[in-house]
């Protein structure tokens, strides 16, 4: 049974030139029903995150400034999005989405949300486009209540998971692998358990080999109950804010090595879907659509 998280949208319009393409949420699982890929039970709407569970993880000062709406204008634009009480909420909703999606995932095998992937949320402050950081979430809810004892966490997003890091940086239980563009956002990078570090160009041959030879052995080494798949589209060639050369076709044979390999090994996985910001918003949702066509085809 394949089960996909879809967080309600809520009306939050973004300025006009605003770079985060929200109406990619909406666009991929209308297009995976289209498409004959999924069907609409495969989808479930996510319950929204308790205060309790945001502490899990984020700090009281950050989350009272979240739910009171007072946040400086200096935090609010490190995050990127214009604030408000409905932004904050969806967030909740999206991170306890991928918390859901692990119950899912241990039951079945695989599970993905339609949105998440919030890597660049500190305990303490949001930043990139994101509030939350709904994986590290997700993984201490896991150990807190006994359903994991050891967790992965493969990032590839072409940014590296700065907020991933800092979280889990003195956690043994959850291991962080990075594999991102050396030389863009975030500029300060404190180090994951495992950076691999790209040069802007980087093209699906040396992109694909690396992942080969570097996944398999890393789960070997960790040995994790689950693993938390970011599957970012920001890798693209045509991604303005990427700098990597990946093809389309070579996006999709990202997702298939990871979640093969990930089967193959009997762990399963969370996928979320991280960035994409190609100009063209159809761009951005096909390459999103390949790793749920992959993950159909694993557990159907």
């Amino acid at each position: 049974m394949l089960k996909i998280a879809h967080s309600p949208l809520f009306c939050h319009p973004l300025p006009m030139g605003h770079r985060f393409p929200m109406a990619k949420y909406d666009l991929i699982p209308k297009k995976l029903i289209n498409d004959g890929v999924i069907r609409a039970d495969n989808l479930f709407h996510p319950q929204m995150l308790s205060e309790s569970e945001i502490l899990s993880t984020h700090s009281n000062d950050y989350w009272h400034k979240l739910k009171t709406g007072t946040l400086s204008d200096k935090e609010i634009r490190k995050i990127g999005l214009p604030m408000s009480a409905q932004l904050v909420k969806r967030e909740r909703y999206i991170t306890h989405a991928t918390y859901e999606c692990a119950l899912y995932a241990l039951q079945y095998g695989i599970s993905l949300s339609t949105s998440g992937g919030t890597h660049h949320g500190f305990a303490d402050h949001g930043e990139g486009f994101c509030v939350f950081n709904d994986v590290c979430v997700a993984s201490n809810l896991l150990l807190q209540r006994g359903q994991a004892r050891q967790i992965l966490s493969v990032d590839l997003d072409v940014h590296q998971g700065n907020g991933n890091a800092s979280i889990m940086a003195n956690n043994p239980s959850v291991f962080i692998f990075s594999m991102h563009g050396k030389k863009n956002y975030p500029f300060i990078k404190p180090p994951s358990d495992l950076d691999i570090e790209l040069a802007d160009g980087t093209g699906d041959d040396e992109y694909l080999q690396i992942l080969t030879d570097t996944l398999p052995n890393l789960i070997k080494q960790t040995n994790p109950d689950i693993i938390f798949y970011q599957a970012g589209v920001d890798v693209l060639a045509t991604d303005k804010l990427g700098k990597l050369s990946l093809t389309m076709a070579g996006c999709h044979e990202r997702d298939e090595i990871v979640l093969t390999t990930a089967y193959q090994f009997g762990v399963p996985v969370v996928v979320v879907m991280g960035g994409g910001y190609s100009d063209d918003v159809n761009v951005v949702v096909d390459g999103h659509c390949g790793v749920f066509r992959v993950a159909s085809g694993l557990v159907g």
